[in-house]
């Protein structure tokens, strides 16, 4: 079993405590910009262990009563249909998703701000939906000399042509599908305006990467810098916070070089600063939560890894360059870690040799590998999980789960009548056949019981898999990498 590393019921905690704390500096009203994932933070759970992915939503619902949500949506990329890869929809898409996520645990969703409209017809398209969905939706627009054009932005040509953003909250939370949203803008223009009515309301940033409190060079701080190498994001320390306090502390290039900026802005709309570095706008706790240091570098330094083989099939598929890779490569470097770290690595490529076909390997909880390879039945990642199963629950490895009398009808209606050419049998079909048997097979229904278990488990495959495999593993909850390279030499390939 992986160690804890993480006091998640104290984060919730100091967390919400620390925030609240935060709104009684200003006119009790804040602007929380909330960086990263709100839902499903599985990058933060992998390198913390014990941090639960609903972590932050936990969090704002201790402060329920007192928070409010305002999505951002930039115009500019609901007109390219930009899709969030983690979970493969547009961000406009997403927009629905989480307004419906937000309201189904009961925290009030105000409005959906489409940041740099311009007159773009798809936005206005979303517009017009969201607003018949009964959705409230405000306009800001580009603001010519942004950020460095301060006297034109704190002006009714600025932030004044923004519609202003009607909320009844004194937490009002500002989040978006993605990076590049405008939620910071969003804030500042909300700063302005509500200044304008009389209302001296704050701003703060909450970013659980890079943990301010922890060393430059620990690798919870490198496994966020692998996870954000194609945006060119880097680590370094608060040269402001140093100066101001004598204090080290993390903080990351865009918010250091853009503070100057923002002080300034602050300073044109208030009178003065709050603030006296980056790291003074951020509010997070994370890292006074940590409660095993050696669990979390030894999951983060797993976690790069991860990163890098992640970034090397992106770079096989033409969707990162070989920048980010060397990127990668120099923080693996900093971190002491090779790719021999990850042991289902070694067993999925020996596999594979020897049967000279693609394979996939498994590291259970107890830290035992299964692997599987590719037969006329089942592709690599079925047999590794069938395998997997069988050893969660003590069964024979001999013991056939599924009959090939089961496998062979549905071959047949993949091939014969819905198009498919890989007769063999994807991870959703042999587990949708593993649930048909277990209706009949007490041992078929002992394998499937352990599905649970696999939660967390490391799984290595010898070449980029499908979309529909690669979702099963990540619904699942494992962690998944491949060997950057492709099972044929096919330009396409079919999800």
């Amino acid at each position: 079993m992986k160690a804890v590393g993480f006091d998640n019921e104290k984060y919730l905690k100091i967390q919400s405590e620390h925030i609240l704390e935060r709104i009684s500096h200003f006119d009790n009203k804040l602007y929380l910009e909330m960086g990263g994932k709100l839902f499903d933070d599985f990058h933060a759970s992998r390198v913390l262990p014990g941090f639960q992915p609903d972590s932050k939503m936990k969090m704002l619902l201790q402060l329920s009563d007192q928070v409010e949500i305002v999505i951002v949506i930039n115009a500019g990329d609901i007109e390219k249909s930009k899709v969030r890869g983690d979970i493969g929809i547009t961000y406009d898409a997403d927009v629905l998703r989480l307004i419906d996520a937000f309201r189904g645990i009961g925290l009030f969703v105000g409005s959906v701000v489409i940041s740099q409209y311009s007159g773009q017809s798809t936005a206005e398209s979303f517009k017009r939906r969201l607003e018949t969905l009964g959705v409230k939706v405000f306009l800001h627009y580009p603001i010519e000399g942004y950020p460095s054009n301060i006297p034109h932005i704190i002006s009714d040509e600025g932030f004044g042509k923004n519609q202003y953003v009607e909320t009844s909250r004194p937490l009002v939370v500002v989040t978006a599908p993605g990076p590049g949203s405008g939620k910071m803008a969003t804030c500042l223009s909300q700063l302005y305006h509500e200044y304008k009515r009389g209302i001296k309301a704050g701003y703060a940033k909450f970013e659980t990467f890079p943990v301010w409190n922890l060393p430059l060079k620990h690798p919870v701080n490198l496994a966020y810098e692998a996870a954000t190498a194609d945006l060119n994001d880097v680590n370094m320390i608060d040269p402001f916070h140093l100066e101001a306090y004598g204090k080290t502390a993390v903080n990351y290039n865009r918010d250091v070089e853009v503070f100057p900026v923002l002080n300034a802005i602050f300073e044109k709309i208030s009178g003065s600063s709050p603030y006296k570095s980056p790291t003074d706008m951020g509010v997070n706790m994370a890292g006074y939560c940590i409660i095993d240091d050696e669990a979390c570098q030894e999951a983060s330094r797993q976690e790069i890894v991860r990163r890098y083989y992640h970034t090397l099939c992106d770079q096989r598929l033409g969707m990162a360059d070989e920048e980010a890779v060397m990127k990668i490569e120099l923080l693996m470097s900093k971190a002491g870690v090779t790719t021999e770290i990850r042991g289902v690595v070694k067993a999925a490529l020996e596999r594979a040799e020897k049967t000279e076909m693609p394979a996939a390997a498994i590291e259970l909880p107890d830290g035992t590998i299964v692997t599987g390879k590719t037969s006329s039945l089942l592709g690599a990642s079925s047999a590794v999980l069938l395998n997997a199963l069988k050893a969660l629950g003590g069964i024979d490895h001999k013991i056939m789960l599924i009959a090939p009398t089961v496998i062979g009808p549905i071959q047949d209606l993949k091939t014969h009548h819905l198009g498919n050419h890989n007769p063999r049998l994807h991870t959703d079909e042999i587990l949708i056949a593993l649930s048909i048997c277990a209706t009949m097979n007490p041992v078929a229904g002992l394998a499937l019981k352990q599905l649970s278990k696999l939660k967390g488990c490391e799984v290595h495959s010898s070449v980029i898999l499908s979309s529909v495999d690669e979702s099963i593993f990540r619904k699942l909850g494992m962690h998944l990498t491949c060997e950057p390279r492709t099972q044929t030499k096919k330009l396409y390939h079919k999800p």
